[in-house]
C-alpha cells in the first residue's frame, strides 16, 4: 500500500535515460537522435545540424513538440510518419533561423567566451612581434 506513494515521490529524472542523444558527424557536425519507442527497434535520425549549441536547442525544440502530442515518435500510420517528418523540418528551421537572426558565427557561439581577453583592448603592436 506504501509502495504506490514511494513511487510518486521520486523524481522524474531518475527514469531511464533521456529520449534524445548526439553523435558526431562530419566535418564537426551533429547528429541528434531519438531512442526507440513503440514499435521501432533502431532509434530515428532527427537531423544534422552544424554545431553541438544549435543540437541542444533541436533537442529542447523537439522536446516542447513532443509534450504537445505524446505519441509524435510512434508513428504507427503513414499520416503519423508526414506529420513527423514536418515536424522535424519545422524544428529544424526555426533553430537555424534563430541562431542566423542571432548572428550566430559558425561555431554556434554568439557571445564570446569567459576568460577570454578580459575586456581589455588589443595591443597595437599584437600581430608585429
Amino acid at each position: 500500500m506504501d509502495a504506490s506513494k514511494t513511487s510518486e515521490d521520486r523524481p522524474v529524472r531518475g527514469r531511464g535515460k533521456p529520449p534524445y542523444f548526439l553523435q558526431p558527424a562530419r566535418h564537426g557536425a551533429v547528429t541528434v537522435f531519438r531512442r526507440p519507442c513503440g514499435n521501432r527497434a533502431t532509434p530515428k535520425e532527427c537531423g544534422t545540424l552544424p554545431s553541438r549549441a544549435l543540437a541542444l536547442a533541436f533537442i529542447r525544440q523537439l522536446t516542447s513538440a513532443e509534450s504537445v502530442a505524446d505519441d509524435l515518435f510512434l508513428e504507427a500510420t503513414d499520416d503519423g510518419i508526414e506529420a513527423l517528418e514536418a515536424i522535424l523540418v519545422a524544428c529544424r528551421q526555426s533553430v537555424l533561423e534563430r541562431a542566423e537572426r542571432r548572428g550566430a558565427r559558425e561555431g554556434g557561439r554568439g557571445r564570446p567566451r569567459r576568460g577570454g581577453s578580459g575586456g581589455r583592448a588589443p595591443s597595437p603592436a599584437g600581430d608585429e612581434g
